[in-house]
């Protein structure tokens, strides 16, 4: 019997998310087990190579990601953001998940293991704009968001701080969630979202995210 749906789509999915005051303060984040998210995808067989963690205070949002199984180098080219290798990440900082077409509390980042700096061995955070939306968020300079790349011989580790300079309406006191998706791009492995792929339209539809609830105390 053929699957209409992925069974990933049929829940809505929320996440807690731990408050860690020590995260941003300098890099690398170390955050710990206890910051690390499901992988729903794991209910329609997905392939789960990378592994990520999250945390957050009020001065902004923590994300570590590895990614495990390459044999080669991430290809990447900070001209061509979406198609590199590494993460995209969508934030809506007012969670509204009954909206298709984004507003200005959505934002799109692209954080790149690689392709920039000397040698273009260093990371890289480019925010873009996101397609069919309302409304843009502002967007802020790369330098604006602290990376760190640790390049291994079967993948990598990268760690990205967006502060709360670069979330338009983050005020998690007064609204304690964000709307939430990904994907970890791999030339070589493929692509690992968040829940369902390509067939939905998450790139720009926020009804598609997730919820991170910023809950307060640390964890892990």
């Amino acid at each position: 019997m053929t699957r209409v749906l992925p069974s990933s789509f049929l829940f809505r999915y929320s996440f807690a998310v731990p408050q860690r005051e020590a995260a941003g303060a300098a890099l690398p984040l170390n955050l710990p087990d206890g910051c690390r998210l499901p992988f729903p995808g794991v209910l329609d067989d997905r392939d789960e190579f990378s592994a990520l963690k999250l945390a957050w205070n009020a001065r902004g949002v923590a994300i570590s990601v590895e990614v495990a199984g390459k044999r080669r180098p991430p290809q990447c080219d900070p001209r061509r953001p979406t198609e590199s290798d590494g993460l995209q990440v969508w934030l809506d900082t007012r969670d509204t998940q009954t909206i298709h077409r984004a507003s200005r509390f959505c934002h799109h980042f692209c954080v790149l293991p690689t392709g920039s700096g000397r040698r273009n061995r260093e990371p890289a955070a480019i925010q873009l704009p996101i397609a069919r939306a309302r409304e843009d968020a502002p967007l802020v300079e790369s330098a604006a968001i602290p990376t760190l790349a640790e390049l291994r011989s079967d993948g990598y580790r990268l760690d990205v701080w967006i502060p709360a300079e670069a979330l338009h309406g983050f005020d998690p006191e007064a609204v304690p969630r964000l709307g939430f998706y990904y994907l970890v791009r791999d030339s070589e492995l493929g692509d690992q979202t968040l829940t369902v792929g390509e067939e939905f339209p998450y790139p720009h539809d926020p009804s598609v995210w997730s919820t991170l609830e910023l809950v307060t105390g640390a964890r892990g």
